[in-house]
């Protein structure tokens, strides 16, 4: 059978959240702004499902912003490349991981970030889904570039949505918020719209949510594999739908300090500082499957890793940085606990500001 390892990028590999950098570092009050639209992108994916909205369209909807506070191609790429932060042992894991099977990564970010990761892990940009985007070709008037820098400004202002907990519609929502995301409506679907510049919210497509799932049915059929042999490893709202369609089909689902939307769809849980635990279970499930993986996590030890012959090479590089990282699998019971405690992890582990966004 052959296998195939697939990972989110921005939370299993790097620390980075890449569009939320560079908003921070170009636009006026950009990391309230960022965190503002974010909430929003939260509330039209997972809350209300909104019709043809999905999960990560927040790379979208900030462009226009972007592209008034004069960012380009070269100015992404740039930025990108000089601000990767990789999660500890990432290269490693990816080199050990391709050495076994086909690797792919799937991420909803901007295709400029991509390739200043790939650079630098030597990975094969061919095997990367993400955003693709030529933000340089979009001209905006005077006019409108002001206008953008002001509704900026307000946006930074809003509160910052807090999702109640098991909300299906927005009228359980307090008064701020239903006023917000009203607000935020008219910015985006009335007011950005019929801009010159809105043309950018129908023209550029995420690789979100259903995009997510799609590349995953694309890598496996490139390589002749089955969903059932395939692994995916995700940290977010964006990965809901690749974490659904993988474990639907009997792959592996394995969250990386994942939020609670990611802990909530996958099967295993890692909380870790290091990516050695992927490579642990990458090499479990490649050698011995599903579900003799997910007994050898139920109980893991350096005993059994052992026992199971996972390379010496993992094992030491594991020792090195003292404590065993935890490893859960992901149930009823410990559903709740456990998304606690690893979007608190997540937090320590990438920064709080990152660490809180969906």
């Amino acid at each position: 059978m052959k296998k195939v390892f697939v990972s989110d990028c921005e939370g299993p590999i790097s620390k980075n959240d890449n569009a939320f950098e560079i908003t921070a570092h170009y636009v006026t009050e950009g990391e309230k702004f960022f965190t503002v639209i974010s909430r929003y992108d939260d509330v039209l994916a997972y809350v209300l499902k909104r019709q043809g909205y999905k999960a990560g369209d927040t790379l979208k909807l900030i462009l226009p912003f972007l592209r008034a506070y004069g960012v380009t191609d070269k100015k992404m790429y740039e930025f990108s490349a000089k601000s990767l932060v990789l999660i500890p042992k990432a290269k490693e894991m990816l080199h050990h991981v391709r050495r076994l099977v086909h690797a792919f990564i799937v991420s909803t970010s901007y295709e400029h970030y991509i390739k200043a990761l790939c650079q630098a892990v030597e990975f094969p940009y061919r095997n990367t889904y993400c955003t693709k985007l030529k933000i340089s070709k979009y001209r905006i008037e005077k006019s409108e570039k002001k206008r953008l820098m002001e509704l900026a400004k307000e946006v930074a202002r809003m509160p910052i949505i807090e999702i109640p907990e098991n909300a299906k519609t927005l009228e359980e929502f307090p008064a701020e918020y239903r006023k917000t995301v009203s607000r935020l409506d008219e910015i985006f679907w009335k007011e950005i719209a019929s801009m010159d510049s809105g043309r950018i919210l129908y023209e550029v497509n995420p690789v979100g949510g259903a995009e997510k799932a799609e590349a995953i049915l694309d890598a496996a059929k490139k390589v002749g594999a089955k969903l059932s042999d395939v692994m995916y490893v995700g940290d977010s709202i964006t990965d809901i739908e690749a974490f659904k369609l993988v474990k639907e089909n009997g792959g592996l689902a394995v969250s990386f300090n994942g939020n609670r939307y990611a802990v909530a769809n996958a099967e295993i849980a890692i909380l870790s500082n290091n990516c050695i635990s992927t490579a642990i279970i990458a090499e479990l499930f490649i050698h011995f499957g599903k579900e003799q993986t997910l007994k050898i996590v139920e109980n893991c030890s350096l005993e059994n890793l052992k026992k199971a012959k996972v390379s010496s090479t993992l094992i030491e590089s594991l020792l090195k940085f003292g404590d065993l990282p935890k490893v859960k699998i992901i149930t009823r019971e410990n559903i709740e606990a456990l998304a606690r405690e690893s979007s608190e992890f997540r937090k320590k582990v990438r920064g709080e500001a990152i660490g809180r966004l969906g």
